[in-house]
């Protein structure tokens, strides 16, 4: 293990992983300054950035999901688009606008996902369940090719993420995400207002988290170049050891979400002979690596842990596994606690 520890101690392949982890660890300091009692939260968010997945955040109104997407964005750098999602908005909203101008001539203008060309860095998606699912479609290819076709070319964007957000709360004139749409989300993260007292009165009593364009604008921008990111993923990917021992038990971490019943496992009032209707996917169970990873890495080893993955399955694969019609409308209670009782049932190395 000695050998393995150099890479996260000095340089790998031109990426100096030590400062790029001080890196990191600045920015989820700098955006917790801003919003405050979300750490698990911010740490997620860092994981996705440095595995380079999307993240969907789902809370009720008002808890802070937009404002932590939008430190993120400040903090991380680089040019950033944004949309709201209404009811009304059709695809070629996200890439292109026509209006007529001053002098009375029909005028087209790049969309929020062309206007910063193949350097855009964040896509933010606010209230996602708004649109619709011709829009959510478009979003699709974005997330999974990040690229898209317009004015009878081919736009490409190497470094984007994309950040989406949806409260649980209002139901009116909202659609579900497609489970293909929710299967390129490398987490679905709930986010929740803080429980600690003191947290709360502050966020309550203190005037610099009323104004929350104040706010984000103190950040420090681009504390990392968030064109290396790709190259820093990758760097990552290659210098952390996934050991056969646990790869086994990512296996049977995996097998569980097909055949919960073999485990044993039950559930209150649930038929498990009729409860899954398909278990985590392929690339559910390789994101789940790749994310362990990074936490492995965020944590100063070269190797990952069980716990490094105990620690994100419930993120990565609750929204993976999908249930029968009859269990559906229990689904987001039901997948949790299927996820507690597989962590519970399957044994670590």
């Amino acid at each position: 293990m000695a050998g393995d520890t150099v890479a996260l101690n000095g340089t790998a392949g031109g990426v100096d992983l030590a400062e790029w982890r001080e890196r990191a660890l600045a920015l989820e300091a700098a955006v917790g300054e801003a919003v405050i009692g979300q750490e698990a939260a911010i740490r997620l968010l860092t994981i996705a950035l440095f595995a380079r997945g999307h993240v969907l955040l789902e809370g009720d109104v008002g808890v802070g999901k937009t404002t932590l997407l939008r430190a993120f964005a400040r903090t991380l750098g680089g040019p950033f688009g944004r949309i709201e999602g209404t009811v009304d908005l059709m695809p070629n909203d996200l890439v292109y606008h026509a209006y007529i101008n001053a002098e009375g001539q029909p005028r087209i203008e790049p969309g929020p996902l062309l206007a910063q060309g193949d350097a855009l860095s964040i896509f933010f998606f606010n209230e996602i369940n708004r649109a619709r699912p011709q829009v959510h479609s478009l979003l699709l290819r974005v997330m999974a090719e990040r690229s898209v076709s317009a004015f009878n070319r081919e736009h490409r964007f190497p470094h984007l993420t994309v950040f989406a957000d949806r409260n649980k709360v209002e139901k009116e004139e909202t659609f579900e995400l497609p489970s293909a749409a929710r299967d390129r989300f490398m987490f679905e993260v709930g986010v929740s207002s803080p429980t600690d007292p003191a947290l709360r009165r502050k966020l309550m009593t203190d005037p610099r988290y009323h104004d929350v364009d104040a706010l984000i604008e103190a950040l420090p921008a681009g504390i990392v170049d968030y064109t290396r990111l790709n190259d820093v993923g990758a760097t990552i990917q290659r210098e952390t050891r996934v050991s056969d021992a646990l790869t086994d038990y990512v296996l049977r971490l995996w097998d569980a979400t097909h055949a919960p019943g073999a485990l044993g496992i039950e559930l209150d009032r649930v038929d498990m002979k009729r409860l899954i209707l398909a278990g985590a996917s392929p690339r559910g169970m390789s994101m789940l690596l790749r994310a362990a990873r990074v936490a492995a890495w965020l944590a100063g080893r070269d190797y990952v842990v069980p716990e490094d993955v105990r620690g994100l399955l419930a993120e990565t694969i609750a929204h993976r596994v999908f249930f029968t019609p009859v269990y559906q409308l229990r689904g987001a209670e039901l997948s949790r606690a299927l996820i507690d009782e597989i962590v519970r049932r399957v044994p670590a190395p």
